[in-house]
């Protein structure tokens, strides 16, 4: 009850805040109504803040990437003197190629997997020594010289290159192209094939599908700190089944075919290799062979080169394994072995201490994510953190002073904040929180961890970015996002409806957080309808202090209350609180969504004849069980991109949460929509992209037939060319208007 109240206060005082700046603009301007139209234009109503912003290695130039007005998607490189406290254009895509948008169908699908939707200059690297830049743009790779600002073109003989960076040391630069490991070293401009040549069940250096889309590993290479050596994959996708699909494009067809790992079926074989650049041979490691059927899930060196970290997952990823092996791959050791009896969440908090005798390591052992501190023989030294609350990632490790900076959720689960603590005490003690703004931070540390990028946000403030000092000072503002007369915010802030937190209970007494936006006007003894905008997925989190999005906002101008609610499953809860899914998935995620409908059916505001769910990929999901399954809570749903059956869907997610459909068939009967789609008696509406490789459009496709034949009518809405994202401004414009007018329809 005291959470309850205490979030209460806190909606409270957002929303008075909220009603003195919507006054104050309603002095200086005449209320603008927020469009969809507008929301996908330019200027970008949050504006533009600087993207992948990182320090030079001595920490004295800040490089990040924008777009210019004339083309807000096309990134270029600029960078911010720290000691002159000036902004200023470094290089245009278009001065390195004549098309910044081009790019091969091979970066196309990672920046797929990346979650990029810019064009131009998307990804660069500084050298360690801080002289130059390394910049991938259109499959080809530019060497920018900082002293002079000079441009060259690596002469590659290829265009199509991907995942390319500097060694180390700054002699070489490695790529992959056509699924093959090169070197080229900037000494000489000579060109080192490092891998065999790639076939096509056979790749060398890159990541699996799986590895991109689940786990996050967007790599399949890794030099060491000496750039002696270097550990990178063999993947062998031959015992994965090929899966043929016709993407549909306006003015063509494509028949692809694409080895694509359905749950319970086989995954590729994936082997871990050391090439040793003295003698330009790799030792292979037999990994499958080693430790059976599984996941390379991550690769890390120690600091002095002796050996290779990598972490492996059996298929049923109930176990989690982090090993040390030589650099002449002979010897390997086991260091620690996480466990659990439902699943062991992957994660990137390993760090090694410059001594290469110690060791941070990530754990969920307790119930919660936290740090502990290892020696590399695999004894533990202590517990660094401690708590009902959640680590979210390592910030920084400063092994001079002896502190570890980290973002967490203590303070709570809506807001993330950094936290100090010192590594050498052997007495129990809380960290410091660094940051103090009510909301949510994102940290990058100098490499010298003298300052660190602040990316802020809250519920009534858009994205802020700021340079500071190590104990949380600002030094200087790097894009201050001020609400002004001239922010293109101004004119729709007299309209503008600012949420509320509070909290709700689930059937097993845990806390469930929802968001709660309502029309800006409300009369009194006038009921509103409602749109839950729902996701539901494991481990993501839509309930945040933070800045939210516009169709919620252009919703609750329309007159709708806008309701989230995140249920169990899940993340930054704890494993209590996620494992609630295990085997289940849309069981404990409904009843939940349903608690939330019962609340608001209670508010005096809510009209509950007039309730419609709105989601997207695992919320399409959500939305069609919860339209189906329970139709006196819903009375109309939007469905996007949604997985209708598990069966269709990858082995490494779907398997986490509901092993194989051989080892659990009444589980993924009970989760599969096509259970219940003959029980769909309110208004529905579908849409999906026509080329999408991650929830592959036969999903739509066997909900269609199956609710054909059970003569019952949808509507449906498939969108020619597009992927899982649905990108494109004309696109999003398209989807949400026709999503506002089909909630018009059955809502108002």
């Amino acid at each position: 009850m005291r959470a309850f109240l205490v979030l209460l206060m806190i909606g409270a005082c957002l929303t008075a805040t909220a009603n003195a700046q919507a006054t104050q603009q309603a002095e200086d301007f005449a209320a603008s109504p927020l469009t969809i139209e507008r929301i996908f234009s330019a200027p970008d109503l949050t504006t533009s803040a600087p993207r992948q912003p990182r320090f030079s290695p001595d920490g004295h130039l800040l490089t990040y990437l924008k777009g210019s007005t004339a083309h807000p998607n096309i990134y270029d490189l600029w960078v911010y003197d720290v000691r002159q406290q000036e902004h200023r254009l470094w290089l245009a895509a278009s001065d390195l190629v004549a098309d910044p948008s081009e790019m091969s169908a091979a970066e196309r699908a990672r920046r797929e997997r990346m979650r990029i939707r810019a064009a131009g200059i998307v990804d660069y690297q500084w050298s360690n020594d801080g002289q130059q830049l390394l910049i991938p743009l259109a499959g080809e790779l530019f060497l920018v010289n900082v002293a002079d600002q000079q441009t060259r073109k690596l002469n590659l003989n290829a265009t199509s290159v991907t995942d390319a960076r500097f060694s180390p040391q700054g002699n070489f630069v490695s790529y992959i192209h056509q699924n093959t490991l090169f070197v080229f070293n900037l000494n000489d401009n000579s060109i080192t094939q490092v891998s065999a040549e790639a076939s096509a069940t056979e790749h060398f250096g890159v990541a699996e599908f799986v590895a991109q889309e689940e786990m996050k590993r967007m790599t399949g290479y890794w030099w060491s700190p000496d750039e002696a050596t270097i550990a990178y994959t063999r993947v062998d996708t031959s015992p994965v089944a090929i899966q043929t699909r016709t993407d549909v494009y306006a003015d063509r067809t494509e028949v692809v075919s694409q080895r694509y790992p359905y749950t319970g079926t086989a995954n590729a074989l994936v082997d871990l290799g050391l090439w040793q650049r003295s003698s330009g041979t790799t030792t292979w490691l037999n990994l499958p062979k080693r430790h059976a059927e599984g996941y390379l899930a991550r690769v890390k060196w120690l600091p002095d080169s002796s050996r290779v970290s990598y972490q492996w997952q059996p298929r049923d990823q109930r176990s989690l394994t982090l090993y040390l092996q030589s650099r002449e791959g002979d010897e390997v050791t086991e260091v620690v072995q996480e466990t659990s009896s439902t699943w062991v969440n992957l994660h990137d908090d390993l760090v090694f201490l410059e001594d290469a005798r110690h060791f941070i390591w990530a754990s969920e052992r307790s119930g919660y994510k936290h740090l502990y501190l290892y020696r590399t023989d695999g004894s533990l030294i202590r517990q660094l953190t401690s708590g009902d609350w959640m680590v979210d990632r390592i910030a920084a490790v400063d092994d001079t002073t002896g502190f570890v900076y980290f973002t967490a959720r203590k303070a709570s689960p809506l807001e993330r904040h950094l936290y100090r603590l010192s590594m050498t005490t052997t007495t129990p003690s809380q960290p410091t929180q660094v940051s103090q703004r009510e909301g949510m931070h994102s940290i990058q540390f100098a490499p010298n961890y003298r300052s660190y990028i602040d990316d802020f946000s809250s519920s009534t403030q858009p994205p802020q970015v700021s340079l500071h000092g190590p104990t949380g000072e600002r030094i200087a503002w790097l894009h201050e996002n001020s609400i002004n007369a001239s922010h293109p915010l101004a004119p729709y802030l007299a309209n503008w409806s600012y949420p509320t937190f509070g909290t709700l209970t689930a059937a097993d007494d845990q806390t469930l957080y929802y968001k709660l936006t309502t029309p800006p006007l409300m009369a009194d003894n006038q009921q509103y309808p409602v749109i839950v905008m729902v996701y539901g997925g494991p481990r993501a989190q839509r309930v945040t202090n933070s800045w939210g999005d516009y169709f919620s906002q252009y919703l609750a101008q329309q007159g709708y209350v806008v309701f989230q609610l995140d249920n169990r499953g899940s993340g930054n809860r704890g494993k209590q609180f996620e494992q609630a899914i295990h085997q289940n998935l849309a069981q404990a995620e409904v009843a939940d969504q349903v608690a939330g409908v019962n609340f608001l059916r209670t508010q005096p505001f809510v009209d509950d004849a007039r309730i419609g769910v709105f989601g997207h990929s695992y919320g399409g999901y959500m939305a069609l069980h919860l339209v189906m399954r329970h139709p006196e809570h819903f009375h109309a749903a939007v469905a996007g991109a949604p997985v209708t059956d598990w069966r269709l869907y990858d082995t490494h997610y779907t398997e986490r949460y509901m092993g194989t459909p051989q080892e659990n068939p009444l589980g993924y009967q009970a989760a599969d929509v096509l259970t219940y789609a003959e029980q769909l008696q309110q208004p529905l509406l579908i849409y999906h992209g026509m080329a999408d490789d991650n929830v592959l459009y036969t999903h739509t496709a066997k909900l269609s037939y199956a609710l054909q034949q059970a003569m019952i009518p949808f509507e449906l809405m498939a969108y020619p060319g597009k992927q899982h994202a649905l990108r494109g401004r004309e696109t999003s414009i398209h989807r949400y208007n026709l999503i506002a007018d089909f909630f018009a329809r059955h809502l108002q």
